[in-house]
């Protein structure tokens, strides 16, 4: 709050970032709502686990206050999102890799439950109560999407920019540019499970290949149709995963991806369009 208020003392317009630890591990109580989610019947771990999302919930009510008692409230955009999904595996209570249900597996993972975060947007008068996109974004669009936002349309970057403005999204004006997403995570992560492991995806439109390099598998699915990624399309769309793994392996050369090495053969592992 103490960022705000030299804000308010400036009388100028202010961009306020605000990165919460939690919910991130070690998992410890914030003691003031443990008592309750033990009374609930939850398991320490997880009562523990529900105290850091109230402590966030609250700190971000906190701010909302803040702006309605000094009525910036109807001037400001507030944009909540997280960085990946909620973890599933390790220190976690009960079964594990359910805990972002209908989602499969969580953080580590190329699944969705590892890659597809929240995002809730408040921009009185602009975005509409109540609505939903199910139109992809990743995290590098808020840099252009904010300066646009701000009226900065005329900037230049050191380096690419790899991000695309929503604001027509926000403002209903139209969809954001059509355009595939990649992930690259080629090393090993913590704890196994559901699509944890040396990986590469692509998303293109309702298309997701993932490739797993330690054993050249590819697995295909249609994300609106099967957003748990239950159903391995690959073997009935043969052309559409070679369409996709062409573009990943195009793009991963493009940008010289780092590649493991299989310890069977002491060689890199083949790019995803390279394996049949």
């Amino acid at each position: 709050m103490q960022a705000l208020d030299k804000a308010q003392e400036k009388q100028k317009p202010f961009f306020l970032y605000m990165a919460h630890y939690a919910i991130h591990t070690p998992i410890q109580p914030d003691m003031r709502f443990y008592q309750k989610y033990l009374d609930m019947g939850l398991p320490p771990v997880e009562a523990a686990y529900a105290t850091l999302i109230e402590g966030m919930d609250k700190s971000l009510g906190d701010i909302m206050k803040y702006l309605d008692e000094k009525k910036l409230t109807d001037n400001t955009v507030i944009l909540f999102m997280s960085d990946n999904g909620g973890l599933a595996a390790h220190t976690r209570a009960g079964k594990l890799h359910v805990q972002n249900f209908p989602l499969n597996s969580g953080k580590g993972s190329a699944y969705e439950g590892g890659v597809r975060e929240p995002m809730i947007v408040r921009w009185p008068g602009v975005v509409k109560p109540n609505t939903r996109s199910d139109h992809y974004l990743m995290v590098e669009d808020f840099f252009p999407t904010i300066l646009e936002i701000a009226g900065i349309n005329q900037y230049e970057t050191k380096q690419e920019r790899d991000g695309i403005s929503f604001l027509p999204l926000l403002t209903d004006q139209g969809m954001v540019q059509d355009r595939d997403i990649y992930w690259h995570y080629p090393h090993k992560w913590g704890p196994t499970g559901p699509g944890i492991g040396a990986t590469s995806s692509i998303r293109s439109g309702d298309w997701k290949l993932v490739y797993y390099y330690a054993t050249g598998k590819r697995e295909l699915f249609n994300i609106p149709n099967d957003i748990g990624e239950k159903h391995d399309l690959s073997g009935e769309k043969p052309q559409v995963v070679k369409k996709l793994a062409k573009r990943l392996g195009n793009y991963l050369r493009s940008v010289d991806a780092q590649r493991p090495t299989l310890m069977a053969t002491g060689k890199l592992a083949p790019w995803p369009d390279e394996v049949h």
